[in-house]
């Protein structure tokens, strides 16, 4: 039984997630606004997106030394802090160079929140239900997407594109009051992360798997996130006024898949589930950005999109949640989201430098931006499998268990 504490955990953390998601993602849909008032090429917008991921990863590597030193509710609501700051000095960015410094501010703190948010649901949470749990948390996605990105863009509308900056600014500062409020004071750690427990740490083989995993996951999908509002707009011809239904028919779907992926995760494993939402995506990657006219409408390019990477991503986060041992968790779950957004940011980059501005804002390049997106989930699955059966379960183990479940149906 979950009790109540543990529950306003995880709903608490899911808010805070909420709005540092939203910041994250906000930058996106409103590219191709900012872009054309601030006169910054829309092929350079993949830039400007891993500059934060970029700052996040780097504090996130720092605060893999410092984290367990420190109670993790005052720790969050510092990053937090820090997060409403550097989004609302964003709004009064004046060309490429400062949003870029802005977005790094952002970075630097979103960064650590991230890992700090994902630590105090898996130490509070069971990993029998850490699937189910981990599930609301990134549920954030989808919820950021049905009401926090389409409000977003309705707010450029109305007041310009440094509304947005404003308001998640001031999101983030209600939020910090909320969780100061309801998370419960968590104790440092004992252990500290230090460079002996840092090497300690990449000495074990399902450490180095399971970061390779997020890597390889989070930088094909980056290929593609920072540029669809630019490319279903310039490319495609969708009206922008109708961007935020987009987003909200993604967001639903979304929201949806999140809410029965945890259950099929904790039933069947990550690995099948994995491998259900890499097909899909490279599906729909094929279908909407490589195929010309594409398949499917923008509607349903934005649904099963964003419905292929929930499920992959959650099943695949849930499985690596389970590497580490309880008193490295804060320092791995740092070190997690380190490369996590380096390898956002890696994949924002190398599509700026792939795509290219073609007439009337089109994006010339988008098809082997989505090829190398396609070739990159084969290697998910890959790794996924390597992480499930051979690190986290040892090979002779599976084995044994095949070969008595084998004699058992041999009985007569």
């Amino acid at each position: 039984m979950k009790s109540p504490s543990e529950s306003r955990i995880v709903w608490t953390v899911a808010a805070v997630q909420f709005v540092n998601v939203i910041d994250f993602m906000m930058v996106m849909p409103l590219g191709p606004r900012f872009a054309r008032a601030l006169t910054i090429p829309e092929s350079s917008l993949g830039a400007i997106g891993g500059a934060y991921t970029g700052a996040a990863a780097i504090s996130g590597l720092a605060g893999a030394f410092i984290l367990d030193r420190f109670d993790r509710r005052r720790a969050l609501m510092v990053a937090m802090l820090g997060l409403a700051f550097g989004t609302a000095i964003g709004g009064f960015a004046t060309g490429f160079a400062s949003l870029i410094a802005a977005r790094l501010v952002a970075g630097f703190f979103g960064g650590p929140a991230t890992s700090i948010a994902l630590s105090i649901v898996t130490d509070a949470v069971p990993a029998e239900r850490r699937g189910q749990a981990l599930s609301k948390v990134m549920g954030a996605f989808s919820i950021a997407s049905i009401l926090g990105v389409p409000a977003g863009l309705k707010l450029a509308e109305l007041g310009g594109w440094q509304l947005p900056f404003f308001g998640i600014g001031a999101l983030c500062l209600v939020t910090t009051a909320v969780g100061q409020w309801l998370l419960p004071t968590m104790p440092p750690r004992a252990s500290r992360l230090n460079r002996a427990a840092l090497g300690a740490l990449f000495e074990h083989k399902r450490t180095i798997v399971a970061y390779a995993l997020t890597a390889v996951m989070m930088a094909s999908g980056f290929l593609v996130v920072p540029n669809i509002a630019a490319y279903v707009q310039g490319n495609l011809e969708f009206p922008e006024h109708d961007l935020p239904w987009a987003y909200l028919a993604g967001g639903v779907a979304s929201a949806f898949t999140m809410a029965i992926g945890g259950k099929l995760i904790d039933r069947f494993g990550s690995l099948r589930v994995t491998l259900v939402g890499c097909c899909a995506l490279a599906g729909i990657v094929y279908a909407g950005f490589i195929h010309t006219p594409p398949y499917v409408s923008v509607i349903g390019i934005f649904v099963l999109f964003m419905v292929s990477m929930s499920l992959r991503n959650l099943s695949a986060n849930t499985l690596v949640t389970k590497v580490p041992r309880p008193e490295e968790r804060a320092g791995f779950m740092s070190l997690q989201s380190c490369v996590q957004h380096m390898a956002c940011a890696l994949g924002a980059f190398i599509s700026s430098k792939i795509l290219t501005e073609g007439p009337n804002h089109t994006l010339v390049g988008m098809a082997r931006v989505g090829w190398a997106c396609i070739g990159l989930q084969l290697l998910v699955i890959v790794i996924t499998a390597v992480v499930e059966r051979d690190v986290l379960r040892p090979v002779d183990a599976i084995f044994g268990q095949r070969l008595g479940d084998a004699d058992e149906r041999g009985k007569p």
